[in-house]
């Protein structure tokens, strides 16, 4: 992972906000390290309460804009997303989560090459997925013909 760094308060956030059912008030991390990871490795995966904040307002903007409930950040999901965030870490690579441990929530994974890009980027380019979305049932639900093409998009909204 040699000048890559996984942006693990990104993944952390976008799990966290992608949630079906979210039940806490609009609060998020105060910049101590996160809780210990069952899966170890140690890596640093804090953050601030204004990239929280951040993160979640463009998210809610998006499901203003369609008629949406506007998502509240959910504590017990960031645990779990930095934990998952740890494991990737470990393991060099993207991948989601098995689906049972999830609790049928959602997730979004994103990564940039550290210092070129930043969290904001990654939540801009999946809500530009956009353009390509048609309301239908899956896997008819983009404009190219492949759902994947739009299914960052489909987990913020």
């Amino acid at each position: 992972m040699d000048g890559l760094k996984i942006i693990f308060a990104a993944g952390a956030a976008l799990i966290t906000l992608c949630a079906m059912v979210l039940t806490t008030s609009a609060s998020a991390g105060n910049g101590k390290p996160a809780d210990s990871s069952p899966y170890g490795g140690g890596y640093d995966n804090r953050m601030s309460d204004i990239l929280a904040v951040r993160m979640l307002n463009a998210h809610n903007r998006e499901r203003t804009r369609l008629g949406l409930p506007r998502l509240k950040w959910n504590r017990a999901l960031e645990r779990e997303a930095k934990h998952w965030g740890n494991e990737l870490a470990k393991r060099g690579r993207l991948e989601h989560a098995d689906q049972g441990p999830r609790n049928n929530t959602g997730e979004n994974l994103w990564m940039g090459s550290q210092g070129h890009w930043d969290v904001m980027t990654g939540i801009t380019m999946m809500i530009d997925e956009k353009r390509h979305y048609r309301h239908g049932n899956l896997p008819n639900i983009s404009s190219t013909g492949n759902w994947a093409d739009v299914a960052h998009y489909t987990q913020i909204v």
